[in-house]
């Protein structure tokens, strides 16, 4: 669901094309100095794309008035680099959209996914037109992160809603996408976007306070846009402990087992879950189910999902500390974005619910946020929020 969601993210995007930033002709980061190391490990080319079929492609998406800015035919490269999972080196993958004879240097966006549970549903298994291709065709160099557990990857389990693996499965793709652009002669300017919807929310966010709090990275973010993330996940804890229904559970089993893995607890799933669920969160977690089989297979009813030890626990001030402390770790609560960022949510929310992005806001104003700003979508639920939010974003982003 999320993952067609982001595609549709990126059909929208296309009308950035417009943006001052690519007619500026800013020095090219090939002429800044390479970073010590090198994280590009390959590139393959995996299609060129010809404007007239993105033409086509926008039109019969219903998208015939944004033909014009369709500027650029598109070369699609799939790439593998180096990241950091569990403080050792693994290779990682990713799609670099690149437009073709752009007469300027182009900007440069990293676009952050929402959640996926298959392998298919990584970007790099690119079989077809997606619609990523169009972040390209506007005059972007578009870096689209499998992140860790999708494409080169694989072989992990996802490290989901962890801030500091979500944060480097970016970064260090953006260095590789740096490293890529000299080795193709592709001149890309100063100027770095950062956007992401739900997981890609969280994601941006951890990419952005990973940049902002490591300078040694050599990276300047221009703006920020992040939409439903589960920024605070102490306060998604405490909702879910309330032992109100959660609309989709397969996010829940999704964190628990994520955090088990990557943090080496190494328990068994019947501490967390009743046995009939921890029987099959194995063969339902193994890249081939979307989020919806799952769920069929799983209950919204908290009492009826976790073992009545862990819930009970859950409960309990001094219950569950070490997942209480790495939820709490993995929270936005020791930082304040920097650069010109903003924030977006439907009202109507029913899986991340709207307080979380209101509270969090709030708290990044108390404490000294400056280019700031929250944008409620009024009515809008998990599903229906991405085209307000992008329709919202893309006058903010061509001021740039």
């Amino acid at each position: 669901m999320l993952k067609n969601l982001f595609l549709y993210t990126l059909l929208l995007m296309f009308v950035l094309s417009g943006s001052g930033c690519q007619s500026e002709a800013i020095a090219p980061v090939a002429a800044a100095e390479a970073p010590a190391k090198e994280y590009l490990v390959s590139s393959e080319l995996l299609a060129s794309v010809p404007q007239s079929m993105l033409r086509a492609l926008a039109s019969s998406d219903g998208y015939a008035a944004y033909s014009n800015d369709i500027r650029y035919d598109v070369a699609v490269y799939k790439i593998i680099y180096y990241t950091t999972y569990q403080g050792k080196e693994i290779k990682a993958s990713g799609l670099v959209c690149v437009p073709q004879g752009m007469p300027t240097p182009a900007p440069v966006l990293s676009a952050q996914h929402g959640t996926i549970f298959t392998q298919r549903d990584a970007p790099t298994n690119f079989t077809d037109l997606s619609g990523f291709e169009l972040f390209a065709a506007a005059g972007y160099v578009t870096l689209i992160p499998d992140y860790i557990g999708f494409g080169a990857s694989k072989q992990i389990f996802h490290p989901y809603y962890d801030q500091q693996h979500s944060a480097l499965a970016v970064v260090d793709m953006i260095k590789a996408g740096e490293s890529f652009c000299r080795q193709q002669n592709v001149a890309i300017s100063d100027k770095l976007f950062l956007v992401g919807y739900s997981e890609g929310g969280y994601v941006t966010l951890a990419a952005q306070k990973e940049i902002e709090t490591h300078p040694e990275h050599g990276l300047k973010l221009t703006a920020v846009a992040a939409g439903a993330g589960g920024y605070d996940l102490t306060a998604m804890l405490s909702g879910v402990a309330s032992g109100k229904p959660y609309p989709y559970p397969a996010y829940l089993a999704y964190v628990l087992q994520a955090y088990d893995y990557t943090y080496n607890w190494n328990r068994p799933l019947t501490d967390f879950f009743q046995a009939a669920y921890a029987q099959k969160l194995p063969t339902l977690f193994n890249g081939t189910n979307g989020g919806s089989a799952i769920n069929r297979q799983l209950t919204t009813d908290p009492h009826q999902l976790f073992a009545p030890a862990f819930f009970e626990a859950l409960q309990s001030p001094s219950g569950e500390l070490p997942l209480k402390q790495a939820l709490q770790a993995n929270s936005f609560q020791d930082w304040v974005p920097q650069s010109p960022t903003r924030l977006y949510h439907g009202t109507a929310d029913e899986i991340i619910p709207f307080e979380n992005s209101k509270q969090t806001y709030t708290r990044f104003i108390a404490q000294g946020a400056r280019h700031l700003e929250f944008i409620p979508l009024e009515k809008g639920t998990h599903g229906s929020s991405l085209v307000p939010m992008l329709q919202s974003l893309v006058p903010w982003i061509k001021g740039f």
